[in-house]
């Protein structure tokens, strides 16, 4: 009796808008050890689809962070940069299957608009039955239609009604760049990724991308989103928010603490441990079911004496 389920395909999909951060660790963490405990693959992705946001180096800077802690990805690296084609392919179907309409608004006339989970203006509709007289489109809009609902192996059970929730989200900016939320539905399915376990800051993307994924007749994958680590104001770790990065860390500190923060318990025996000994504790214990359901979560208090630690 042969198993029919599809072979676990997993993804780490780093932003190059500045070096890797503890936040970005977890989530690379957390992406890795399920793939590897499912015997599948771990692809990498940059995601330089925002040019306007893309740091020069940056994506080298991350590449060669990775390398050091440890990580090993399968196949050749994707880079969104190379792949507007398909975006433009991707676009046009929704576009001749009338799902997506031009837009004029701009963010001043949405700023009394209510908030998404997410943080964004939930749209209100004013160009979905057509441009206002005078005015000609800069982006371009899905219609948001239909409740979502999907079970996440963290969050549990989730929930959305688009119309009400997000409204009309762009897929095609005014600058002429592709949104992020078409690009990583696009490469996820040409890349055939079963699983998507990264941090909850996105979990209020899902279902725009779970929408896209049905309007393109793309299969839906497993998600699973880790706890986001923010700083002690509170905030998520970012480079707008100065998150010191993790290249001058020593790597087996840095890694001891992301697994912990991921409620994994590595034995006191490994604080001074290699690297490559930590990793094979954690390839063989490993569990999703252990991870924090919370949301956010602090930084290890640790994290900034991690420096003064043995690599």
């Amino acid at each position: 009796m042969t198993d029919a389920s599809p072979p676990y395909i997993g993804r780490f999909a780093p932003s190059p808008t500045g070096p890797l951060h503890f936040g970005s660790l977890v989530a690379a963490t957390g992406s890795y050890l399920d793939a590897r405990a499912h015997r599948g693959r771990w692809l990498l992705r940059i995601e330089d689809v925002d040019a306007p946001r893309t740091v020069a180096g940056a994506a080298e800077s991350i590449l060669a962070t990775l390398a050091d802690f440890g990580f090993e990805w399968d196949g050749d690296i994707v880079w969104q940069s190379a792949r507007g084609d398909a975006y433009i392919a991707a676009f046009e179907q929704l576009k001749a299957a009338g799902d997506v309409f031009p837009c004029c608004c701009t963010r001043r006339e949405m700023a009394d608009s209510a908030l998404a989970r997410d943080g964004s203006r939930i749209y209100p509709g004013t160009c979905r039955e057509g441009l206002p007289p005078g005015r000609s489109a800069h982006a371009w809009r899905v219609r948001a239609k239909g409740l979502i609902r999907f079970e996440d192996r963290v969050q549990g059970w989730q929930e959305e009604e688009l119309a009400r929730d997000v409204g009309d989200y762009v897929v095609l900016r005014g600058d002429g760049q592709f949104a992020y939320q078409l690009a990583v539905v696009v490469d996820d399915a040409a890349a055939g990724i079963s699983d998507i376990v990264r941090g909850a800051d996105l979990l209020g993307s899902t279902g725009r991308q779970i929408h896209l994924q049905h309007l393109l007749h793309a299969p839906t994958p497993t998600y699973a989103h880790l706890p986001v680590v923010v700083n002690a104001a509170g905030e998520k770790l970012s480079k707008q928010t100065l998150a010191a990065p993790i290249d001058t860390l020593p790597p087996a500190a840095a890694l001891r603490a992301a697994l912990v923060f991921l409620g994994q318990s590595p034995p006191a025996e490994l604080v001074n441990a290699p690297l490559t000994e930590l990793w094979r504790w954690a390839h063989t214990h490993w569990s999703i079911a252990d991870v924090p359901r919370q949301t956010q979560a602090a930084a290890p208090t640790t994290l900034s004496t991690l420096a003064g630690q043995p690599a």
